[in-house]
């Protein structure tokens, strides 16, 4: 065996020790020493072209999301390099690890005006958790080291790696190439707060008379869902979820009482947040969207913050007891704490589980008269129903936050906890989901899953349809299809009198075009069609899209809180 390898075989054998299977990406001039050693040996590792950067790093999201481990996507320099960073900065500011891998020019031509040729190490410093472009061959391996256990620790993050030309080709040394295997999983090296923190929390909510959970997407990502249940359970607290954290709890249990917030919130689960005495945020930063702009919960509630994140605590509110760490671990702490505070104690009345009752009536009967409406265009609700009814209880949803976000975050109810919703909410771009559910895909090959998204979406990210399908990928795509860019166009109907401007477009077949890329596809404008559509797409064997004629959104009752008047 030799005593070297090239910087890129050295990053294809790092890579697969932190136990890396799957890739995505797009080639380049700069990464040809890259797709060289991938073509001589891999390292086990499956590469997926995509047919644009963007989507690689939404596809690695969906990725690290659906599997707990690191997701990776890589392109080229130059103009590759600045589309890859949407995916890094979303996944970064959702706490989702992800490893973006750049090419560059060669380290002995910077500044001599190369063709490409960017900082690309000052593009991505404030947009990462962590971030180099290297000069050396040699630190390949350390680099590599450094990116997982940063990205994977504490609060979880993106990174970047720029490997230029020539650190491709130069030589590692080879015991430089180990690695720490558990950074190849998210959380590692977990942290618990302070005993006495734990004690000073767990007094504040023994006192409580209504308790309330609000959990963020850390509780999923953390294996927190099991601990969550039973402290609840113990306080009667209803569990309150944003967007992210849908899915913390199933949510046909009792205490369940779903997403709350401007975006799938509706009034009567924001009754259940504005009745709490103490709120108990876990894994949540408390930001604008899942508090309506910092008014729900209101200043009469105590708050006690659990986050891995000290930075993320006292921000918004302020902060009866900070509990600094993981949210397994701070769950389970304080379960044990109020175990003892609490044993002899009688059991509580009830009153958490009717209030959850109480809202839920409210919230689904509201629904249900839109969900069973022959009415075209066919209703968002509608749409919703025959989805929920259609895909088994264990399906992940991939949706992108324009017209499904709201309707999907409030209406697809989710009967099993653990990761089976994901959408893109730390920045909101669109043309996420198809990727992100392809992403799902590899990492998940065992359920079913299913993207949905506006037509705006669509227009985004419909090169991928190739990509989806040279690789057989059997995810079920739907289009909500009303020709506007639909959360604009309701919000200038909202807060601009009805001034509408330039958000809307021309109908498009969205069947007619997946079917000319070999997707088989179905139109559908008669609501009553839905059902018989969903089985047949879900029976075949390969990739499906259903183009759904919806009603717009500026015309729809979507739970969205600045809408509601």
């Amino acid at each position: 065996m030799s005593n070297e390898a090239n910087g890129a075989e050295a990053l294809l054998r790092m890579l697969s020790l932190h136990g890396v299977d799957t890739v995505f990406g797009l080639c380049g001039d700069t990464s040809l020493p890259l797709y060289d050693a991938m073509h001589r040996d891999a390292r086990g590792i499956r590469h997926v072209l995509t047919r644009d950067e963007r989507h690689a790093g939404y596809m690695a999201d969906g990725y690290a999301r659906a599997s707990g481990k690191v997701g990776v996507c890589e392109g080229p320099s130059g103009g590759g390099a600045t589309y890859l960073l949407p995916g890094l900065v979303e996944a970064n500011e959702s706490s989702v690890p992800v490893l973006g891998v750049t090419s560059d020019v060669s380290v002995a031509s910077r500044g001599r005006f190369p063709l490409t040729e960017l900082d690309q190490k000052s593009l991505y410093r404030p947009l990462t958790k962590w971030n180099t472009v290297l000069d050396r061959a040699a630190d390949v391996p350390k680099a590599l080291r450094d990116a997982f256990r940063a990205m994977t620790t504490g609060k979880p993050g993106s990174a970047h790696i720029g490997l230029p030309f020539d650190v491709q080709t130069g030589a590692v040394p080879e015991r430089e190439i180990w690695a720490q295997p558990e950074h190849g999983r998210w959380p590692a090296w977990r942290s618990a707060p302070a005993a006495d923190d734990v004690e000073r929390a767990a007094e504040v909510i023994a006192a409580a008379r209504r308790p309330v959970f609000l959990v963020g997407g850390g509780v999923i990502a953390a294996g927190a869902c099991e601990a969550l249940q039973r402290l609840a359970e113990r306080l009667d607290a209803p569990v309150s979820t944003t967007v992210s954290g849908k899915g913390a709890i199933a949510e046909t249990h009792p205490l369940a009482a779903g997403v709350v917030g401007s975006n799938g919130g509706v009034l009567a689960t924001r009754a259940v947040i504005d009745a709490a005495d103490v709120v108990v945020i876990v894994a949540c930063r408390a930001g604008s969207t899942s508090t309506e702009h910092w008014r729900h919960p209101g200043p009469g509630a105590k708050i006690v913050h659990l986050d891995v994140d000290p930075q993320a605590i006292a921000v918004n509110y302020p902060t009866e007891v900070a509990l600094v760490g993981d949210a397994k671990l701070g769950l389970e702490a304080l379960e044990a704490a109020l175990a003892e505070r609490l044993k002899g104690a009688p059991e509580r009345g009830g009153a958490g589980r009717a209030a959850v009752t109480e809202a839920k009536l409210a919230k689904w009967s509201a629904f249900r008269t839109l969900a069973t409406s022959d009415a075209r265009p066919i209703r968002p609700e509608r749409l919703i129903a025959e989805l929920r009814a259609a895909l088994p209880a264990d399906a992940v949803v991939v949706a992108d936050p324009g017209t499904p976000c709201p309707y999907v975050s409030a209406y697809f109810e989710l009967p099993l906890a653990g990761r089976h919703f994901v959408t893109n909410r730390a920045h909101g771009a669109l043309g996420y989901a198809m990727s992100a559910a392809v992403g799902v895909s590899f990492a998940r090959p065992d359920v079913r899953v299913a993207a949905i998204m506006g037509d705006g979406s669509f227009g985004f990210t419909v090169g991928e349809l190739e990509t989806i399908v040279r690789n057989a990928v059997p995810i079920l795509m739907v289009v909500v299809s009303n020709a506007v860019f639909g959360w604009i166009k309701a919000s200038q109907k909202a807060g601009y009198g009805e001034r509408y401007f330039s958000v809307d477009f021309r109908e498009t077949d969205h069947a007619a075009i997946a079917a000319a890329y070999g997707v088989k596809s179905f139109r559908v404008e008669d609501p009553r069609a839905l059902a018989a559509t969903f089985a047949e797409a879900l029976a075949h064997d390969g990739p499906t899209l259903v183009d759904v004629v919806c009603q717009p959104l500026q015309e729809a009752a979507a739970p969205v809180s600045q809408w509601m008047g």
